[in-house]
């Protein structure tokens, strides 16, 4: 074979190496790229399972409804073996159908009462009512007469804490009752979930000298025995104080005679 030949034919097998080179390497980015897809949709399958898997095991909230004496509806929900309001009450009436008394003006000095029942809209302004609820004390709340829409009552010291035991305890359940978001609570409004459906709202309060405070800040709600329940804007708690029974807190109702 002489050199010209021969220069031709290794030129040849290069050009033949090469293109099986590029061709090799074509297949191996392919099965790179189809093996890291193969991957993705695997690991997006697993989580997928695995959020599916937390929501079945979380119960469906179920809420119910109850209307007050004053023609008010309010939603409520199932909270364990319980079931309570989901918005703050707003009645001006007992359920006998007596008049709830409020003080003219709303910033009335209560400090020379000693058992003062009654009830106001924060600061006085009645558009407020839709969304807070009113604030009552301690001793309309506890009146015979009952605050409550018939079969519902003011819930019990024992009756708060079944609650907040089964929402993991008083640090955590605070944030499982707030309505979540900042339309209504303050900046940063921690911890909110609502998973309890609950809707806890910053209904503020007023105290016994006649100012109101914290709107969007707090929500207190009264028991029946001898405190309030706080939950505030800027941590997932839920505490409870005692012996300011002339000031005005929010209410829930529980349902139970």
């Amino acid at each position: 074979m002489n050199a010209e030949k021969l220069k031709s034919k290794q030129k040849l097998n290069f050009q033949i190496m090469k293109k099986a080179k590029i061709t090799v390497q074509k297949m191996k980015g392919k099965l790179w790229y189809y093996s890291l897809i193969s991957i993705i949709i695997g690991l997006g399958e697993l989580i997928c399972l695995t959020c599916c898997k937390k929501d079945e095991d979380k119960p469906a909230v179920e809420y119910g409804t109850v209307v007050d004496i004053d023609g008010n509806s309010y939603k409520t929900v199932k909270i364990g073996s319980q079931e309570w309001m989901a918005e703050n009450l707003k009645t001006t009436k007992y359920r006998n159908g007596d008049s709830i008394k409020t003080t003219i003006p709303s910033t009335l000095d209560l400090t020379n009462e000693t058992s003062p029942k009654y009830q106001w809209a924060y600061g006085g302004i009645e558009s407020n009512v839709a969304t807070y609820g009113r604030l009552y004390t301690w001793y309309a709340v506890t009146d015979s007469r009952n605050v409550c829409p018939i079969g519902w009552h003011i819930p019990s010291d024992s009756e708060w804490t079944i609650l907040t035991n089964y929402l993991g305890g008083i640090n955590t359940a605070g944030g499982k009752m707030k309505e979540i978001g900042t339309t209504h609570w303050e900046t940063p409004n921690s911890g909110a979930t609502n998973e309890s459906g609950f809707t806890a709202l910053p209904g503020g309060f007023r105290d016994w000298k006649g100012t109101f405070y914290y709107l969007g800040h707090s929500g207190l709600w009264w028991d029946s025995v001898d405190a309030y329940w706080d939950i505030d804007f800027d941590y997932s708690y839920i505490d409870y104080w005692g012996d300011l029974w002339n000031n005005g807190y929010s209410v829930r109702c529980i349902k139970g005679y």
